[in-house]
């Protein structure tokens, strides 16, 4: 479907909170909606949350739609959109694509929000100016109550052999640090996202006197707690550490950083340069520029998806994939190699 058949409605469904926009062909955002993503609940609820919020930006335009793009956390099964977000426990194997698909009777696209983002900054965000073209080599990081990351590579997404390569969250960074929900150890989402913060602030002494979350961990770094500040700074070295990592293996022109803790740039950003400087020495790596990636560029990489160039995965896939848990490979054939 050609994206200049109309407006394209996007959804982005994170772990605090659930956007919707009309994105035009021009990706402007031409009506944009959010909503608290319901936590301690089941999959129909939170399902509920997302046809609320698409449902409210639809009822402020005549446009005609033409197709609709998602992001999600990861793991999922892709392209069929059956997904399992680690930071939103009520999905598990929920298939969310066909979900939607049936209730606003759309042809319907679904891929890591990462992903999007990463698409986002490469149509129109601030990863563009670096990385457009057929080498252009782009890295966006979803930093929230999880951390993902999605990758332009020489101008067009990578997506792995099961549509989930970019989790960047589940790169060790501390061998002997905090579990992970993944199930492994020392992760950077389990050092880096938004409650980890606030966990590991907690464990020294960091006490607080509202619902205890990112952001008023921000506030009280802000006003000058010496832990705040520090949960900031130890979060943001990790991310830079894994940057570092990720330009030297990718060879990476641009990373920009999206996601709810992005808003803590003040706080984050020079722990993540520090953190980068400290850990990338090869020139190539060194080159790499760290941006902040455009509020709504994960809604313009949702509906982006319906673009040319940046969709790999046909309509249809076997659904043996999800993530953590692939299917076996088949036997080889030793004869053929004989």
């Amino acid at each position: 479907m050609s994206p200049d058949a109309g407006v394209t409605l996007a959804l982005d469904v994170g772990g605090t909170k659930m956007a919707a926009a009309l994105v035009a062909p021009d990706l402007e955002v031409l009506e944009y909606a959010v909503t608290p993503t319901p936590t301690d609940t089941d999959a129909e609820t939170v399902f509920g949350a997302a046809v609320f919020v698409v449902n409210a930006v639809l009822s402020g335009t005549d446009a005609p739609v033409s197709a609709l793009g998602v992001g999600c956390g990861g793991p999922m099964r892709w392209p069929s959109g059956d997904v399992s977000p680690l930071n939103l426990p009520a999905f598990r194997d929920f298939p969310l694509r066909d979900r939607l698909a049936a209730e606003f009777g759309l042809p319907t696209r679904i891929h890591n929000d990462a992903v999007c983002l990463a698409i986002g900054e490469h149509l129109a965000g601030t990863g563009r100016r670096r990385s457009t073209g057929a080498g252009g080599n782009l890295m966006a990081m979803v930093l929230a109550t999880g951390v993902g990351a999605g990758l332009i590579m020489d101008g067009r997404p990578v997506d792995g052999s099961s549509g989930n390569a970019g989790h960047i969250g589940h790169l060790v960074v501390d061998p002997d640090g905090p579990a992970c929900t993944c199930g492994g150890r020392g992760c950077l989402e389990a050092v880096a996202r938004g409650p980890a913060l606030v966990a590991w602030a907690r464990d020294q002494g960091w006490s607080t006197t509202g619902v205890g979350d990112a952001v008023e961990l921000a506030a009280a770094a802000r006003s000058g707690d010496a832990i705040a500040q520090a949960a900031f700074r130890r979060g943001g070295e990790a991310v830079g550490q894994a940057i570092a990592s990720a330009a030297a293996l990718l060879d990476l022109d641009t990373v920009s950083l999206g996601g709810g803790l992005s808003l803590a740039a003040d706080l984050l950003l020079p722990a993540v340069f520090d953190g980068f400087a400290r850990h990338a020495g090869l020139d190539f790596v060194t080159r790499c520029r760290i941006v902040l990636a455009g509020p709504q560029a994960g809604l313009v990489g949702a509906a982006g998806l319906w673009r040319e160039g940046y969709w790999n995965g046909g309509e249809t896939r076997p659904r043996g994939l999800l993530g953590r848990f692939p299917a076996p490979a088949p036997a080889m054939d030793e004869t053929v190699l004989s």
